[in-house]
């Protein structure tokens, strides 16, 4: 029940009845109605917009995605670098080094293949940036599998290059008497006349004229197998194995300076010439052999002769005169 409310009327010095007016209430339930339909608009646009309405949170994860992002970007620029710098050492590796050590170049299929199978990048899907994660992802694991063939291509070319250096040091390549302890070229590989028997024969080694004493040296890396006078004819002798079919000997020398299973280096001193065996005077007989077969050792003095030098002692080498053995 309403309570009844009064005023004081001062002309007649009485309380009066307060009238409530029709009109008023009207305005007042209006007045609440416009406010209740403008609290539940307000309500409305406050709904609509809140997808749009970031939290302190979703502004830090919004930061850390868009930082992501750039990271991403960086790191791709990289890989393009990357990729740019190892094609370019590919294609080096392919057509220098390979062609160079006579190894077969490795295709680009090979360097260049993806991963089969299974996806591997199957827990990278269902995210916003799922794509460039992907992709990134790609291009970083196939870079990688491409520094790998890369670098067991380089150890192989490492291994090659170091076996190349044993051969260019085991290969007989230097005269074994020097130029200026030499006093002529004898005689050459060929059909010579023997001292002895004056007969044509074949000459398979060289001779070159020196003083007794003069000494000898290894013409290329090698190991002693043999430093004695057990060969017919050839005197004091020295055999030095050089590795990959290669022997060398130095026949009717005065002394020698090694011993068997010694180990030399091209131009270590090795013996001195002298006169043993079936010999005419004091030289030093060389010889190179090949798989077992002797071969002209003027193939081989690219070693300490000059151009000049080589064509010289090739032109008396040919002439076709009496050897010294």
């Amino acid at each position: 029940m309403s309570k009844v409310k009064y005023y004081y009327d001062s002309e007649t010095l009485s309380y009066r009845k307060i009238e409530k007016k029709k009109g008023r209430k009207i305005g007042i339930f209006l007045l609440s109605l416009v406010g209740v339909l403008l609290g539940g608009f307000l309500v409305f646009l406050i709904y609509i917009n809140l997808p749009y309405v970031e939290t302190p949170k979703e502004k830090s994860l919004k930061r850390e995605l868009a930082n992501m992002e750039l990271q991403y970007e960086l790191l791709n620029k990289k890989m393009n670098e990357a990729e740019t710098v190892l094609a370019e050492v590919a294609e080096r590796d392919n057509n220098l080094y390979r062609v160079y050590f006579e190894a077969n170049p490795i295709p680009d299929e090979q360097r260049k293949a993806g991963f089969g199978g299974v996806n591997r990048y199957k827990d990278l899907e269902g995210f916003d940036n799922s794509k460039l994660i992907i992709n990134t992802s790609k291009r970083l694991d196939i870079l990688t599998k491409q520094i790998v063939v890369q670098s067991r291509s380089l150890d192989e070319i490492s291994q090659l290059a170091e076996e190349k250096e044993k051969l260019l040091a085991a290969i007989p390549a230097i005269q074994p008497v020097k130029k200026e302890d030499l006093t002529r070229v004898a005689s050459g590989f060929g059909y010579r006349t023997d001292p002895f028997t004056k007969a044509r024969k074949f000459h398979y080694g060289m001779d070159f004229t020196s003083p007794r004493g003069t000494p000898v040296y290894a013409s290329g890396d090698g190991v002693v197998t043999r430093a004695d006078n057990n060969s017919t004819g050839y005197g004091n002798h020295i055999r030095l194995d050089h590795g990959y079919g290669y022997v060398s000997l130095y026949a009717h020398l005065y002394k020698y300076n090694v011993r068997p299973g010694q180990k030399v280096q091209r131009g270590d001193l090795i013996g001195f010439v002298g006169s043993t065996g079936r010999s005419e005077a004091p030289h030093l007989h060389y010889e190179v052999f090949k798989d077992g077969e002797r071969i002209n050792p003027m193939n081989f003095y690219y070693g300490n002769l000059t151009p000049e030098e080589f064509a010289e002692m090739q032109k008396v080498a040919q002439q076709e005169n009496q050897s010294l053995d």
